[in-house]
């Protein structure tokens, strides 16, 4: 009986498990649900579009909501999600509020700002959403069913041998207006010549920067390229946002004194890191924290006691205080108060335009 059930299951034909579809690669899109004061519903007059993320596989992001005040200028301070948790693809929706500017006059307090996701198949977005989101890839690298999309089907820029810049000239950014808190980008379209010379140069899309999109067709007509003939080559030139300053940032006394907090050296000084997101739209911030020292120099029980423009640099000073270390003492220190600023590099710049994405 053994060996005829052996015989049976060897002769029996093996169930090929089950091979699921693979996850399907689409574009989250954030959209401005509400925007109210209290009772009163909010038109900003300039809002910034929050950038979009990657999604693999079917999903169905929860709305996002946001708390803020309107100050006298018209600018969102005191930005806070309610609640606080991580949504992928969502560290920007913080950063577009504090770059978003409604009237000024009247002072607002009790505002919510409401976010709602809408995932589009790569194949079904639009072109220059995928483009945009080429300059910023806050989800990583846009998957080759995005490049399909983008590069024209006529074109041949990237067949082999693959055309290698001689030349790559790139436009005198400092000589173009940038705009608060959202970076400016062009895509040039153009064509080469047999002998790598670049021809039927025009913008194909971007942020409407006259002055960038005039700059970097100039840019590409100086530009040369190794030898060969092609068509439907790409090209983006991105341009960092002009900083937007913190507000005012109250003196630590303000908060009241330390007595118990004599003063003694960093043996190890706070380091400062930048919020990725903020730093992107190069919104600057403070906070106000306090802590206590251990008589070895370990710092603890940092605490929060303010921050603007939004809650993330409060949450940021705590790592930059985390990180520090002071000299031993006798007794150590309690109840110290010192400010952290985040602040724009003068040249404005977050990062190298050479690190312009390859089309």
């Amino acid at each position: 009986m053994p060996a005829a059930l052996t015989l049976l299951l060897a002769a029996a034909s093996p169930i090929a498990p089950a091979v699921p579809n693979p996850p399907q690669q689409q574009l989250l899109r954030w959209q401005v649900e509400s925007i109210r004061c209290g009772d009163r519903a909010v038109t900003p007059l300039a809002a910034p579009r929050p950038l979009s993320g990657l999604l693999w596989g079917p999903a169905d992001p929860q709305p996002i909501t946001f708390t803020f005040r309107i100050d006298a200028t018209g600018r969102a301070l005191s930005i806070a999600p309610a609640p606080a948790r991580y949504v992928p693809s969502s560290e920007d929706l913080g950063p577009a509020l504090a770059a978003a500017r409604f009237a000024p006059g009247e002072a607002l307090a009790g505002c919510t700002i409401t976010y709602r996701a809408e995932a589009v198949p790569l194949a079904d977005a639009d072109l220059i959403e995928l483009m945009a989101y080429t300059i910023d890839p806050i989800s990583g690298r846009l998957p080759q069913a995005g490049w399909d999309r983008i590069r024209t089907p006529d074109s041949d820029c990237l067949r082999p041998p693959y055309p290698k810049p001689l030349l790559r000239a790139y436009p005198d950014f400092d000589t173009i207006a940038g705009s608060p808190g959202e970076r400016s980008w062009t895509m040039i379209g153009y064509d080469l010549t047999g002998s790598g010379t670049p021809v039927n140069v025009r913008t194909i899309a971007g942020t409407a920067n006259r002055a960038l999109d005039a700059a970097g067709r100039k840019a590409i007509v100086a530009s040369r390229f190794t030898a060969g003939a092609r068509t439907g080559c790409l090209y983006p030139y991105w341009h960092a946002a002009t900083p937007i300053a913190a507000p005012v940032a109250p003196e630590e006394a303000s908060f009241g004194t330390t007595p118990n907090c004599p003063a003694a050296p960093w043996v190890q000084p706070p380091r400062l890191t930048y919020p990725g997101a903020w730093n992107r739209r190069s919104i600057e911030g403070w906070a106000v924290v306090t802590y206590d020292v251990a008589p070895w120099g370990d710092v603890g029980n940092v605490r929060v006691l303010a921050s603007e423009p939004a809650t993330a640099f409060g949450e940021q000073a705590l790592q930059v205080i985390r990180s520090a270390r002071r000299a031993p003492s006798p007794t150590g220190a309690s109840g110290c108060i010192d400010r952290v600023l985040f602040k724009i590099r003068s040249n404005g710049m977050p990062a190298d335009p050479n690190t312009a994405p390859i089309y």
